[in-house]
């Protein structure tokens, strides 16, 4: 009968220890399977107004490529619709813009008209620009009216508002 005791005793004695153990927290492991949470999308830019643009803006376009690095400056002069839109050059050339607005962007288009970069050569203008701290930044794509590969040339632009 000791031995039964002795078993009886040992059995009391492993539940009382495991009785008295501290019991941790079952780990969820749900969180661990559960996916990622999509990121939030970005919200959509606000759509540019012709007549947050009213006023003269100071240009300069420099080519892209290519070795020439000269600047082709002039101002435009933005109102607040669709008509009356002007491009003016140093030499006194003064160009009609047609503009229209494409969400967050500007798009110009002029000519043809006489080149300033390339003398005795009309050239045909389109630019997309956009309102960046304060500021109209794009690209220009020129067309000239020339035959051959150096027809088109693009430059990249900037204006500041003139005070």
């Amino acid at each position: 009968m000791h031995r039964i005791t002795r078993i009886a005793l040992a059995g009391c004695t492993v539940l009382l220890v495991a009785g008295c153990a501290k019991k941790e927290p079952a780990q969820d492991t749900t969180a661990a399977m559960a996916p990622e949470p999509a990121p939030a999308a970005a919200p959509a830019p606000a759509a540019l107004s012709l007549a947050d643009l009213a006023g003269k803006w100071q240009f300069s376009n420099v080519p892209m490529s290519g070795a020439d690095t000269s600047p082709t400056n002039y101002v435009i002069t933005a109102t607040a619709d669709t008509t009356g839109w002007v491009m003016e050059f140093p030499s006194g050339v003064k160009v009609p813009l047609h503009v229209r607005v494409d969400g967050d962007s500007l798009v110009t288009v002029a000519g043809p008209f006489a080149s300033q970069r390339r003398k005795s050569t009309k050239v045909k203008t389109e630019s997309t620009l956009r309102l960046q701290d304060g500021k109209l930044t794009g690209v220009t794509t020129a067309h000239y009216d020339t035959k051959g590969a150096d027809s088109v040339l693009q430059l990249r632009g900037s204006g500041s508002r003139i005070p």
